[in-house]
Order: structure tokens, then sequence, then C-alpha cells
């Protein structure tokens, strides 16, 4: 417990971590709004609004939340190299074992509230930059709602989503199919980004070049799970399309070079798909095992 207050306080002191959540916040926002400001007018399609409430932009691997929980977490190890908070005959491999599971364990739950913050933020940007002839019901498709969700609108008078008063509209996100699970999954995927740049970081003893690998990591293994995923013959989720934005901004860049068309191969697999999770945890194991194996070979952390 000592280790997990000290790192906590250690975060918590930094002026860096206040200005780096105050930055991601702000980019999350005014990318939401932009692109929801872009949006043609008519239906909006639960891919395009899940793209809305996370920012998410073509050609870049991540999100800006997750990015800004990776850049956190190698600036919280890279700090540790620089600044170390404990003296040279006490750097043991096993307090530098739980030193380094206590950036996790801090960084995690930090990642996670700042997804939950940029999705909060986000709805609020979108539902204000959105153009008046944008059908934010759209959504949701009715067909989608569950007994439960029909029977608590029911309850309180209304018929339909679009009921719904002003900032609501777009957090009524979470009641149709799918969104759920997109929505958990970019929590998650920023919780594990934060995990990444703290490892990335170990393995390197350098901020700067951790955060170059995390930025890195995304394009090669969104490559190496769809090829894998094609060799099984597994359909590429549609939703990962939602949350991992490179492949889908490689073919829009294709179509805008080469002026043609060149869509994706996806189907509509779920983010659940247990070759999806196996693809995806495999390689985060074996970074969790390099970080450990590399931390008995040094005397420092």
């Amino acid at each position: 417990m000592r280790v997990l207050a000290y790192e906590l306080r250690r975060l918590r002191g930094l002026r860096s971590t206040w200005l780096l959540l105050a930055a991601v916040l702000l980019c999350d926002a005014v990318t939401a709004a932009v692109l929801a400001s872009q949006a043609p007018a008519g239906p909006l399609a639960t891919p395009a609004g899940v793209r809305l409430l996370t920012a998410a932009v073509p050609l870049i691997p991540l999100p800006f939340a997750a990015l800004g929980a990776g850049v956190l977490g190698a600036l919280s190890y890279g700090h540790e190299v620089r600044h170390p908070g404990l003296p040279a005959s006490q750097v043991s491999y096993p307090r530098r074992v739980r030193l380094l599971l206590a950036k996790l364990l801090v960084v995690g739950p930090v990642a996670g509230l700042l997804a939950l913050a940029t999705l909060l933020l986000d709805a609020v940007a979108v539902q204000l930059a959105l153009p008046g002839g944008v059908t934010v019901a759209a959504w949701v498709e009715p067909s989608a709602l569950s007994d439960q969700v029909s029977r608590a609108l029911a309850a309180t008078g209304l018929s339909d989503l679009a009921d719904l008063p002003g900032v609501f509209a777009p957090v009524a996100l979470a009641a149709g199919h799918g969104v759920p699970a997109a929505l958990l999954a970019f929590v998650l995927l920023t919780v594990v980004a934060g995990w990444t740049g703290v490892l990335t970081a170990s393995l390197t003893r350098s901020a700067s070049v951790g955060v170059l690998l995390l930025c890195a990591l995304p394009p090669l293994l969104e490559s190496g799970v769809a090829l894998l995923l094609r060799e099984i013959g597994r359909p590429w989720p549609t939703r990962a399309a939602e949350l991992l934005p490179f492949q889908s901004g490689v073919e829009w860049a294709y179509g805008w070079v080469y002026r043609g068309e060149h869509e994706a191969a996806a189907g509509n697999a779920a983010l659940t798909d247990p070759a999806l999770l196996a693809a995806v945890a495999a390689p985060a194991a074996v970074l969790l095992l390099a970080a450990l194996l590399v931390q008995v070979r040094r005397r420092a952390l």
C-alpha cells in the first residue's frame, strides 16, 4: 500500500500530469465538435456517432484519449528514471517489480476516468456542434432497443429517444445494440494504452521512445491481427475500425490519392470475438513478460 500511495502522490504532484489531461480533454472536445459540424444532413449512422463520441480521426493510430493515457504512462516511468524515489541500496528486483505494478495500478484507473470524461465532454460538444438537419435519434435504431429501455421510456412518458432533451440525446447511444460494447471497448483501449506506455518506457528507460513505440504498435498490431483473422477465416469486426481508425484511414487515403473506392473488408463480428481478444491480448502479455525479464538484468529501475 505504501508504494501505491507513493506513486499516487508522485503522479498527482507533477504539473505535467494536469497539463496533459487538460490538453487531451481540450483536443478531444475540439476534434469532436469539428467532426460533428461536418456531419451531413439526415440520419446519423451508429458508427459515425461512435467516431464522434470517441474523436477517432483517420490515419491517427489511437483516439486522443488513448494517446494521452499512453503518454501519461510513459512519462510516469520516465520521471521515475530521471528522479528516482528509491535510494540505490533499495532497488532490488522485488522492489522494482512492486513499483512497476504500482504504476500500472495507478495509471489504469486514471486512464479509465480520462476515457469517461472525454465521452461526456464529447457528448456535450457534439450536441452543440451538430447541424440542424442531422437526426441524432437515428444513432440508436428503434429495433435495437432492449425491452428494459423501452419500458423505461414508456414509464417516463417518452415514446422515442428523439424526445430526450438536449444533451441527453448523444448519451442515449448507450441504449443501442452494439454501442455499449464499442464505448466499453474505448474505455478498455484507453486503459491498455496507458499500461502500454508504462511498459514500453520501462523497456527503453525513455519516455519519448516509449511514446514512439506506443504510436507504432497499433498499426502493426492492427495489420497483423487483420492478417491473422483472414487466415483463420474470421471477419475483421466493424466496431474495431471505429476505435482503431488507422486501417480505415489508409483506405480513405487510398481513395483520396488514387480517386477510387477501396473499401476495407469488415464483418459484423463482435468485439468479444475470442480470436480477436486472443490476438490482442497475446502481444500485451508478451510486453509485460518482457518488462519483467528486463528488470532481472538491471540494477536500477
